[in-house]
């Protein structure tokens, strides 16, 4: 058999995305990033909305976003992505806008940006990546780490007498009248991948329909700031991060 009777197209198992740059992604082995980049390329190319699309990208691992994805980017202060995406979405109605957040950045210094985009209903999309640490500045203690686990600023756990409590964002953010559809997956199978790219589909197309802002978090691993292999990362958080932040839709109006 030739090679030209193996490479056509009825036999094409995979294609990586055009809407993914030809570049070498910096994440860890076994970060959730690249995986939440992969999925999002592909909702935007099956959508076919490459030119329509706006990305907001503030500081942290979000930030490198712009690196990978070949759509129209703007860069927000740290925490200020939806009130960024605010002022883009109502300037550009027509246009799909989305930001990509983690937890220290969407559910610390953001918190206020965050509450009250979500409470106004804007028609935005926000993707919010918790990995309860703090990944891109050295393994810090962020507002959604658990109680007693180790990081650079919590060296025997972290107390609720000392740190307070893990903060359920996505919980808060459901109660306001604004959000539409408020859910929390994971991409650490190929089973969740799948449910995670349905529900960044369904909250592009929300965004279109004047329904209100669309919230997904992503429970993810950060195995280098866990200091885990990307296996055992992902067994970490099964077993200790999905009983405190279970997955599945908590809104859908």
């Amino acid at each position: 058999m030739e090679i030209n009777d193996i490479i056509k197209p009825e036999n094409k198992v995979y294609g990586k995305s055009p809407v993914l740059k030809d570049a070498v992604m910096h994440y860890c082995p076994g970060c959730s990033h690249g995986t939440v980049h992969k999925i999002i390329a592909e909702v935007i190319e099956e959508m076919d909305i490459q030119d329509k699309t706006i990305g907001i990208s503030p500081v942290g691992c979000s930030v490198f976003a712009y690196n990978y994805l070949e759509i129209d980017w703007q860069q927000a202060a740290h925490g200020r992505a939806p009130a960024l995406a605010t002022a883009t979405k109502r300037l550009m109605p027509d246009k799909y806008v989305f930001t990509y957040q983690g937890d220290g950045d969407l559910a610390s210094i953001g918190t206020a940006e965050i509450m009250h985009a979500c409470n106004r209903g804007e028609n935005i999309v926000v993707i919010f990546i918790n990995n309860a640490i703090y990944g891109m500045t050295g393994g810090q203690m962020a507002p959604t780490t658990l109680l007693g686990q180790v990081t650079a600023t919590t060296p025997y756990g972290r107390d609720a007498k000392l740190n307070g409590f893990p903060l359920k964002i996505t919980e808060l953010i459901a109660q306001l009248e604004g959000t539409c559809y408020v859910t929390r997956q994971s991409v650490q199978n190929p089973a969740a991948v799948r449910k995670t790219k349905r529900a960044i589909r369904k909250a592009f197309e929300n965004s279109m329909m004047d329904k209100g802002t669309s919230f997904i978090e992503v429970v993810s691993t950060c195995n280098s700031g866990w200091k885990l292999s990307p296996v055992a990362a992902n067994t970490w958080m099964e077993e200790n991060m999905f009983p405190f932040y279970p997955l599945g839709d908590i809104k859908d109006r």
